[in-house]
């Protein structure tokens, strides 16, 4: 019988892949020092190739992000925040991205460094939906089977798994009973736009640090809409010292080599931008998901300019055009336009109109949960000029019912105050379509200017909108949220009450 011989490896090869082997094993677990060493690392290990160039003014590349996350907890100072005191902020932080953007991806990418580096760390994902939350631990379950399985304590399983290390993380759902009772370091909220409200305030209070690590709450989305979760968070997150890492698709699509860019559909917006790319999106995928979307749509989604303003009621209300340096003119008439309320907010707008017919609103008052004579101080405070040289102050007709416990009204608790109010009664929708005329005339031309002081009433300008079912077209009255819906109608009752009265004419017959 003829013995059949097959090639073998020397023996020196043998353990020079075992040697191999074990460096590569010994280099998994071995934590990244430095941001090039976690990017080559995650490239090594995962196959992914973060995208580390930012394109666009005040924007960041997705590895800026994956850096903080995972460095904030090693005290090197690098992540430091921009306080004077140098001191270090918790590890909050916001991710604004466009769509295929790898905002899940990377989150998950986050999840498994903090569950490899940092022992006894908790995680939690918490989705804008059951398939949200899914998306990110898929991701993870994936990596953790790129031969990460060694640094599992046990199976992996649908809902969580567990680190031999002691940490851990677990799937929540979208409800508030899932947060609620939460003790954890680390929570990413992935497309929080979609969250329900009541559980995004539950979920605020269950981050602690511990053992060295630092509690973070991420919140990682597009921005959609103009008045949601995202959109506040945004404003807010100056003020709170919490970085955003925002990116767009100039900073994830790939290079663009040897294309004719005079005839690109997309120049108008890349300008060049795609040549110095370091991202995965291919440009043609691009290309075809511009022309099958709307304009607005494409802005929000994928360079991230602005949120869709397609359910917004003041969609050509623009800053930049209509928000200036407005100050009180001794020359011109003063009125005061009022908007009652309590536990929502009392509004107080001062305008003027100019020789020109533009109308100016030169100062706002906004304040919840004070009484009709601290509201009376404080307007005649804030008035620039004597009170018997106020043209008018407006006010919202329902005003002027009595109260069943007070027997008074209002309007006439005012007047007792020395505040002399007037009201027209009127429809919303006609004084919505006054205050659209004022912003952009069928002629094209603006005749409203708003005081930058005026913070409230330009954030309710942008953000009055209609309910989400998208009836607007249908006739359908714009939501009364008790937020943004109070400044308008303050500015409604201005336009629909300093509008000239028909005169009265006699026929005969």
């Amino acid at each position: 019988m003829t013995e059949m011989m097959y090639p073998c490896a020397e023996p020196t090869d043998v353990l020079k892949a075992a040697k191999a082997k074990t460096v590569y094993d010994m280099l998994r677990r071995s934590r990244p020092r430095s941001r090039a060493d976690l990017k080559r690392y995650v490239k090594i290990f995962l196959g992914i190739d973060v995208p580390d160039v930012k394109l666009c003014p005040d924007h960041s590349s997705p590895m800026d992000y994956l850096w903080r996350s995972f460095n904030v907890d090693f005290d090197d100072g690098s992540c430091r925040t921009n306080r004077t005191d140098g001191t270090y902020s918790n590890a909050d932080c916001i991710v604004w991205a466009n769509r295929a953007g790898g905002k899940t991806e990377l989150a998950a990418v986050a999840t498994l460094l903090d569950g490899l580096f940092k022992p006894d760390c908790q995680i939690r994902i918490l989705g804008g939906s059951g398939e949200q939350s899914s998306r990110m631990y898929e991701y993870l379950t994936t990596f953790l089977h790129k031969g990460f399985e060694g640094a599992l304590a046990g199976p992996v399983r649908k809902g969580g798994c567990r680190f031999a290390n002691g940490a851990g993380v677990e799937v929540l759902t979208q409800s508030a009973t899932s947060v609620r009772g939460q003790h954890v370091q680390k929570l990413r909220c992935d497309e929080v736009e979609l969250f329900d409200e009541e559980v995004f305030a539950a979920a605020k209070f269950t981050t602690l640090s511990r053992d060295g690590i630092r509690a973070g709450m991420e919140l990682i989305s597009t921005m959609h809409r103009p008045y949601g979760i995202m959109q506040r968070e945004v404003s807010a997150a100056a003020n709170a010292g919490v970085p955003i890492f925002k990116w767009c698709l100039w900073e994830t699509i790939e290079r663009c080599v040897g294309r004719n860019c005079s005839q690109c559909p997309l120049w108008g917006d890349c300008q060049g931008r795609a040549q110095q790319a370091t991202g995965y999106l291919r440009i043609d995928d691009c290309i075809a998901q511009m022309r099958r979307s709307s304009r607005s749509g494409w802005e929000a989604e994928m360079l991230c300019i602005r949120p869709s303003l397609e359910n917004i009621v003041f969609s050509e209300f623009d800053p930049a055009a209509h928000v200036g340096e407005v100050d009180y003119d001794p020359n011109l008439p003063l009125y005061r336009t009022l908007d009652f309320g309590f536990v929502n907010p009392f509004v107080c707008l001062w305008v003027q109109v100019d020789h020109e017919g533009t109308v100016r609103v030169i100062d706002e008052y906004v304040r919840s949960r004070a009484t009709i004579d601290v509201h009376a101080t404080q307007i005649k405070t804030q008035t620039p000029c004597a009170e018997e040289q106020v043209s008018a102050t407006f006010c919202d007709p329902a005003g002027a019912g009595a109260n069943d416990i007070t027997g008074t009204s209002t309007v006439r608790e005012l007047r007792s105050l020395g505040i002399a109010t007037r009201y027209r009664k009127s429809g919303i929708v006609a004084g919505i379509e006054l205050i659209r005329r004022a912003i952009r005339s069928g002629a094209g031309a603006s005749s409203l200017v708003v005081s930058a002081r005026c913070c409230r009433l330009i954030e309710a300008m942008q953000c009055y909108h209609y309910p989400d079912s998208g009836a607007a077209a249908l006739g359908e009255l714009p939501l009364k949220d008790g937020v943004y819906d109070h400044p308008i109608d303050a500015l409604r009752y201005f336009f629909i009450n300093h509008q000239p009265r028909p005169k009265t004419t006699t026929r005969r017959y």
